[in-house]
């Protein structure tokens, strides 16, 4: 009797399910759910090696180029039709020359003078403090930053620059002088160092100017500690591009 009341309660006890058959079943689903998903993914293809996924820095890169394109074919139609403007535009002396003057200012066209360039390059990789009491450089120290190119942009302004150049392109009233980790993007272009910054204007004042800035007096501390490059060169006579891009004001409109 005591024997079936055991049996009785034995049939009736739920089985205990041991921790290390329940780990095992979860990882060979987990296991199989991953399998899946790639596959599912993949369709057949080599996802590491598929021409058709392209990396972002490849299509930036394109996108780079194809904007260089634009702006080029968009100056030789500048040209055209201010040329085609210069024929009879029914203005007066003086209407052309307001017109000239307002075009230098605003950058559109090439401009002469003497000239000095800055140069601005990455610290080599391997980098080590060159100065006692320095800590040993962390990777932000040795690259260029949007600060720096801003820094030497604002201080050749303030020198009285009469037009800048950063790399390729001329500087108007909207260009904006931006990094994305180790690349310069500007206006639509993107650029990698050592960056190059020329500005049109008296070089003395120029060269001050750039000693007298705050931002790159620090900026050379971490020239002198860690090897960043910093160059100033007077040019002689140079000849800047005149803008060739798009100079329409694009902004936020509200949702109606």
């Amino acid at each position: 009797m005591s024997n079936s009341a055991d049996s009785h309660k034995g049939a009736g006890r739920r089985p205990r399910w041991r921790p290390v058959r329940v780990l095992t079943g979860a990882v060979f689903a987990l296991a199989g759910l991953i399998f899946f998903t790639s596959f599912n993914t993949a369709k057949g293809t080599n996802i590491r090696t598929d021409a058709s996924l392209l990396k972002l820095s490849d299509l930036i890169q394109e996108r780079s180029h194809k904007n260089g394109e634009l702006d080029e074919s968009n100056g030789s139609l500048r040209d055209d039709v201010e040329s085609l403007a210069q024929r009879d535009n029914g203005g007066t002396k003086a209407d052309d020359a307001r017109l000239k003057a307002l075009e230098e200012n605003a950058g559109t066209k090439k401009l002469g003078g003497e000239a000095v360039t800055v140069t601005l390059a990455d610290a080599p990789p391997n980098a080590t403090a060159k100065l006692p009491g320095y800590p040993e450089p962390q990777p932000n120290d040795l690259v260029i930053h949007q600060q720096d190119l801003q820094a030497v942009v604002n201080a050749l302004w303030q020198g009285g620059a009469e037009g800048i150049k950063v790399m390729d392109q001329r500087l108007i009233s909207t260009s904006a002088v931006r990094c994305v980790g180790n690349t310069l993007i500007l206006q639509g272009r993107v650029y990698s160092p050592p960056y190059k910054v020329t500005a049109v204007g008296d070089p003395d004042k120029l060269k001050n100017a750039l000693a007298a800035s705050p931002e790159i007096q620090n900026y050379m501390l971490y020239v002198n500690a860690y090897g960043l490059g910093w160059k100033v060169d007077d040019d002689g006579a140079v000849t800047l591009p005149g803008y060739s891009g798009t100079v329409d004001l694009h902004y936020a409109k509200p949702v109606e």
